[in-house]
Formats: C-alpha cells, structure tokens, sequence
C-alpha cells in the first residue's frame, strides 16, 4: 500500500533551502519516492483557514520506504539543514494510501 508524505515548508533562507531541495531529491527517488506535486502551486477553492506558503506530496512505495529514508544516515543531516532554512512551524504529515 502506497504511503505518503505531505510537507509545508516556510522557507527563511530560500539559498540554504535550494541546497537542501536539490540534496534530498535524489535521497527520497533512492527510497522509491517520488514528488507528486509541485511545491508552491496550491490553490484553495474552498475554505483558506490554513495558508501555507508551500506544500508538496511525495508518494513511496509503503510505509516502510518512507520511514527507512526519513530515518537514514543519510538524511539526517539534511533535517538539520532543512530546520535551518525553514520555520519552526513546518509540518511533515505521513499518511497511508488507501
């Protein structure tokens, strides 16, 4: 069953963020992920009470892949630089598909 990753990002320093952006992309396709959407393209045809500035879905194979990347070796410098270049208010929400 497919799992998936739903991020908001609010980027504080979009240089740093461009490097962890282009790092961690080739991470996540190694765990089978892949990007579903594409971030900062959001739109809210109905409700708005939450505003992100940025959302993207990446979907793995199972839960499994997606806990495997997120607690790898190698990325965990990668969340070190993605909570210096984003605030502290970001938000990673896993869900498994249906």
């Amino acid at each position: 069953m497919p799992a998936y990753l739903v991020v908001e990002h609010i980027i504080t320093d979009a240089a740093k963020f461009e490097e962890y952006r282009t790092k961690v992309a080739p991470m996540i396709a190694k765990h089978g992920g892949r990007y579903l959407t594409k971030g900062g393209t959001h739109k809210f045809p109905e409700g708005g009470h939450w505003k992100p500035e940025r959302v993207v879905i990446i979907e793995f194979p199972d839960m499994q892949a997606l806990n495997a990347w997120y607690t790898s070796s190698e990325y965990q410098p990668l969340i070190a630089l993605r909570k210096q270049c984003t605030s502290e208010l970001d938000m990673l929400i896993t869900l498994e598909g249906a």
